[in-house]
């Protein structure tokens, strides 16, 4: 599943458009690799996110096309 997708389904990042925006301004990672929108993730996967001076890092446990808005956080552990 493309990251900006995985973002969007799993709730961390509300919308799609700004998940792809924060793609391709490099400030999402992928095991320490600068993520495009269209890059691959998988479970096991380390992604780190910039927000402003913040710094977010999760754990993708599953990847999963559509999930119920209560299941979503299962996808994911926060490791920040």
């Amino acid at each position: 599943m493309r990251v900006d997708k995985f973002l969007k389904v799993s709730r961390i990042i509300k919308r799609r458009t700004i998940a792809n925006e924060a793609c391709d301004a490099g400030r999402v990672t992928i095991n320490g690799k600068a993520a495009k929108a269209g890059t691959e993730v998988k479970a096991g996967d380390i992604i780190e996110i910039k927000f402003g001076e913040n710094l977010s890092k999760y754990e993708v446990l599953s990847v999963q096309e559509s999930v119920r808005k209560e299941d979503a956080a299962q996808m994911y552990r926060s490791l920040s």
